[in-house]
């Protein structure tokens, strides 16, 4: 082994990037809207009140009925099928459809109907070459990006801010097929800018575009440069002649507290698919487990680094590329990575030798609480090449990542390998991810390409966006013209539209469209995580039980008598291949029309409150007004003093419309479709300032009532609240991963 290498100090002068005045037991600002771009360098700082959902058109009852596609909540006309209805301010950072299918698209923000538009519409069975969306103003590229581009699919990661609520509906439903991811917050929680809602008429920052359009490049400060020596940035690189199965420590960096900005490596072009199989380890601060132990490939978002036509870029990723030039292949990674003492990268060769492997690392210093951040992580799972049947297949399990335990972090992304025998039919499977404990997934997507940023199966064809690509792969196994050429994989990188956990993450992928594919996945799983949580579970409160009721001074004058259940949460088919794979259990509820209070105990130092209800979700639109007083009140004896704190609304149930007709411009259907799935978990944002300090408090919901069919002409479901039960978690900012005086202050 030959190993070369050369340091530059970079100037270490403050570090402006970072603000020096923040304290550890303080949330950190959260950037929102297109501050999500602009500072994209607080990749990893934590989302302390954030929560992130994706719905979308997947089939209620468990199967792939229309390829997920055209199961809407309700419809209020038959040019208004809505797929998504939120109330409460938040963000819209991504949607997706397949084709044009849907537009023109309804965009209610706070009630007012905005038309979005893909130029295909006119004449959807005349497809535009070089379609675009409409007002093209708008939505842009980098931001938008449609089925010419992508090989199948209309995709926006434009912000969509709103004040009160969003709709988003389907003027036609052939193949209406359609994901979006949300993110909304604890009032009170810091935000770069306050939520403004969308005008319909205001362009994206250029410099947002210009940003992300640098996608390919090195956008990460270098030294020597003016942004780079602002922020003091360091780079060390070297050369190793990498032996078959050798590791190789290649450096450890020990100038903490600090953040790797630029994780670089390049080798021969005829060295490329060595380097690929090679493995990458990072470790953080000397701890146990390394955070980064993938294949080199896969971690750099392609299956293998084989480049059958020769193109530039395999991987044009806004956070990690793979490039080609006339004689050496290159990586690059600038995912943030902070570390508070030391960081160790090694490569370890597979069964090949790699020489000439040229390797950068860039660092800047680290000036915030070491609490504001988490490590970086890229966890990789071979999952065989036999699935379980009926069971999604588990990317991430934070609760036995490294040691297991309680993280708090954010989601950033996937890299997969979904065949090894170029088996597109797979991409059916669902992605379905579960935070903090919940039940219900708080992400359910309708298939695997669609979370690859493609449709169709991309045509078979590549792509590579800055967010979202399949950059290898034969269109099938008799087209393909070597077996390595028959490897599929895609990727699906996060930022605006991350998704933060505070205790647990299980990052989850339905193989097929019924969890019965047989291909052979790899998958590396990017998520940021320290250890340790930002919510504390406080109470738990059964409603229908006596002790439970009686211990939380529950009333609720008008609310049924206790009532079993036997259904299921939404966890994928009931049974695969005759054999039941989810069974039915059974709980206890009551129903109200009124209003119904208890009492539930918090952390005084809570940074806002989470509170989740298990409910029969058989009853449609389900919405309730809350209100939070002081608990010391009750029990002293005083009045209470009740204060606002927003509407609690679950949109749809688990009767659904279907509307999928044949023809492009069919006529919208109404057909009503029951799934047995009555079970469902919802999250409510109780305020900072209603909870701040108090050790209990008083909730109390008071139901109201949205007389609304199901679709125009269907008798109104009878209405009511339900209650299962109430979960009670308290954010807190997590403790610091390092000692106090190896931590920044």
């Amino acid at each position: 082994m030959s190993l070369r290498r050369h340091t530059r100090p970079g100037a270490l002068i403050a570090l402006l990037l970072f603000s020096t005045s923040a304290t550890a037991d303080e949330p950190p600002t959260i950037p929102v809207g297109l501050d999500s771009y602009l500072q994209w360098e607080k990749w990893p700082y934590q989302r302390i009140g954030a929560r992130a959902y994706m719905r979308s058109t997947y089939d209620r009852r468990g199967g792939n009925e229309g390829a997920d596609a055209s199961h809407f909540l309700y419809q209020e006309r038959d040019d208004f099928n809505v797929s998504l209805d939120v109330e409460g301010p938040g963000v819209l950072y991504f949607a997706r459809y397949n084709h044009w299918h849907g537009s023109p698209w309804h965009y209610e923000v706070d009630g007012t109907d905005h038309i979005v538009k893909e130029s295909s519409t006119a004449d959807p069975n005349k497809p535009a070459a070089d379609s675009v969306f409409l007002p093209a103003s708008l939505f842009p590229n980098p931001l938008a990006w449609t089925w010419s581009a992508t090989k199948g699919a209309d995709m926006s990661w434009v912000p969509i801010p709103f004040e009160r609520s969003f709709r988003m509906a389907y003027s036609r439903t052939h193949y209406g097929t359609g994901y979006y991811i949300y993110h909304q917050f604890v009032r009170g929680a810091k935000l770069s800018r306050p939520i403004r809602a969308w005008d319909a008429k205001t362009p994206p920052d250029p410099e947002a575009l210009k940003l992300i359009a640098r996608s390919g490049t090195d956008i990460a400060p270098r030294p020597g440069t003016p942004d780079g020596d602002k922020v003091g940035v360091r780079e060390q690189h070297g050369t190793v002649d990498l032996k078959q199965g050798e590791t190789v420590a290649l450096v450890k960096l020990d100038n903490a507290p600090a953040m790797i900005r630029a994780l670089e490596f390049s080798a021969p072009r005829d060295s490329a698919l060595a380097l690929g199989r090679a493995r990458l380890r990072v470790t953080w601060d000397g701890r146990p487990s390394a955070s980064i132990d993938a294949p080199v490939a896969l971690f750099y978002g392609s299956g293998a680094l084989y480049n059958r036509d020769g193109r530039e870029y395999l991987v044009k990723g806004f956070p990690i590329h793979v490039r080609y030039d006339d004689s050496r292949v290159h990586l690059a990674c600038y995912f943030p990575m902070p570390f508070f003492r030391s960081a160790k990268v090694e490569l370890i060769a597979a069964s090949e030798p790699v020489p000439d492997v040229r390797w950068s690392v860039r660092t800047a210093p680290y000036r915030d609480p070491a609490n504001h951040v988490a490590y970086f992580h890229a966890t990789y799972a071979d999952h065989g090449a036999t699935p379980e049947p009926g069971k999604d297949l588990v990317l991430l399990d934070t609760r036995n990542a490294e040691g297991g335990g309680d993280w708090a972090g954010h989601l950033v992304g996937t890299s997969f390998i979904f065949s090894h025998d170029a088996r597109l039919d797979t991409l059916e499977g669902d992605p379905r991810f579960f935070f903090d404990d919940s039940q219900t997934p708080q992400a359910q997507g309708t298939g695997t390409e669609e979370w690859g940023g493609g449709g169709d199966y991309w045509g078979g064809r590549n792509m590579t966006l800055p967010f979202a690509g399949h950059p290898i792969g034969a269109k099938d196994a008799k087209s393909a013209v070597s077996d390595l050429d028959k490897i599929e994989s895609a990727y699906r990188f996060l930022l605006a539209d991350l998704m933060p956990f505070a205790k647990n993450a299980r990052i989850q992928l339905e193989h097929g469209g019924t969890n019965e594919s047989t291909e052979h996945y790899e998958t590396v799983a990017y998520w940021y995580g320290t250890p340790g949580h930002a919510l504390i579970q406080t109470d738990a409160f059964q409603v229908g039980d006596e002790a439970s009721e009686h211990a939380h001074r529950y009333v609720s004058p008008n609310a049924s008598a206790p009532t079993e259940i036997t259904s299921r949460y939404e966890w994928g088919p009931d049974h695969v291949k005759g054999k039941e794979v989810y069974p039915a259990h059974t709980d206890k509820g009551r129903t109200t029309t009124g209003a119904s209070e208890f009492t539930l105990k918090i952390d005084p130092k809570n940074l806002g409150v989470l509170l989740r209800r298990k409910l029969d979700y058989a009853y449609p639109n389900q919405r309730a007004e809350v209100e939070v007083a002081d608990a010391r009140d009750d029990h002293e004896g005083t009045a209470l003093k009740w204060s606002p704190a927003g509407a609690w609304y679950t949109a749809g149930s688990n009767t659904c419309v279907y509307s999928n007709p044949k023809d492009e411009l069919g006529e919208t259907q109404h057909v009503a479709q029951t799934s047995n799935r009555r079970f469902r978990d919802d999250e409510f944002l109780i305020p900072r300032d209603l909870t701040a300090g108090r050790s209990a408090i008083r909730v109390r919901v008071r139901f109201t009532p949205v007389d609304r069919p199901l679709f125009p002409g269907r008798p109104v479901a009878p209405l009511a609240w339900s209650e299962i039960r109430y979960t009670a978690y308290s954010y807190v900012m997590p403790d610091s991963p390092v000692s106090q005086g190896d931590a920044p202050r």
